[in-house]
This record gives C-alpha cells, structure tokens and sequence, in this order.
C-alpha cells in the first residue's frame, strides 16, 4: 500500500516537472525568451502594469519553468521547487486577473491545486533524489 502511494506520487510529480519543462524547453526553443516575452507582454497593455515589469518577468518565466522542470522531474529540492512553482502561480494568477482572462485563471487554478497536493503529500515523494540523498546520509 504505501509503495501505491510512492507511486502515484512519483508519476504526479513526474507529470507536472514535464509539463513544466516543456513549457520552458518549448518557450525558449520555439519562439526564443525575448519572442516569447514580446509577444504575451502585449496582451497586458490594457492593464495598470508598466510594460517594462511585464516584459522583464515573462522574459525569466521560460528559465524558471525550464528549471523547475528539471528540478520536479528529478524530485530534487523538491519542497522548493514545488514553493516556487506555486509563488509563480500566483503571480501569473494575479496578471491574468488584471486581463480578466478568467478561463485562463481557471487553468492557472488548476496547476496551483497540482502544486498544493504536491507539497501537502511529499512525504510520499520517496522515488526522488530527495529520497536517496536523504537515505545514503541515514547510512552512512
């Protein structure tokens, strides 16, 4: 049974970690950081926030996905990770609020309740680096 858990939690995170990295891998390959920060910074021209604030987050986001993919897919400094990926949650939330772009907050809300379930179960993160650096120093 709680090698069940281990699972189903390994395969979740694994889910999320190349969800994320694709998006950063795809951003930052696909139409390139600045193509890709361009573009979307448009789309928050209608709102209080000043252009150079959006362009320079967005210009980071395909980084920070990128490496929080990588990061989730390996279950490494995986409470972090997961802190940092909901913290980015948040602030897309809060721009897409201000488009009053609910579905796309909607699908945002989704990711944020797959990052709360992550963290609030990580003790069964045990198919992890997490869990064999935390095994070999119990060893040694």
């Amino acid at each position: 049974m709680a090698r069940d858990r281990w699972m189903a939690y390994g395969i979740f995170r694994l889910a999320l970690g190349i969800n994320i990295l694709i998006h950063g891998i795809g951003r930052i390959f696909g139409p390139g950081a600045g193509g890709f920060a361009l573009k979307t910074a448009q789309m928050f021209g209608a709102t209080p926030l000043p252009h150079w604030a959006v362009y320079g987050f967005l210009l980071a986001v395909p980084f920070i996905e990128a490496a929080l993919g990588v990061l989730l897919t390996l279950g490494l400094f995986t409470r972090w990770a997961l802190v940092a990926g909901g913290l980015l949650m948040i602030c897309l939330i809060f721009g897409t609020g201000l488009r009053s772009d609910w579905p796309t907050v909607g699908i945002q809300m989704i990711y944020s309740i797959t990052y709360f379930l992550l963290l609030f179960y990580r003790r069964y993160n045990m198919l992890s680096v997490d869990s064999l650096v935390t095994r070999s120093r119990a060893a040694a």
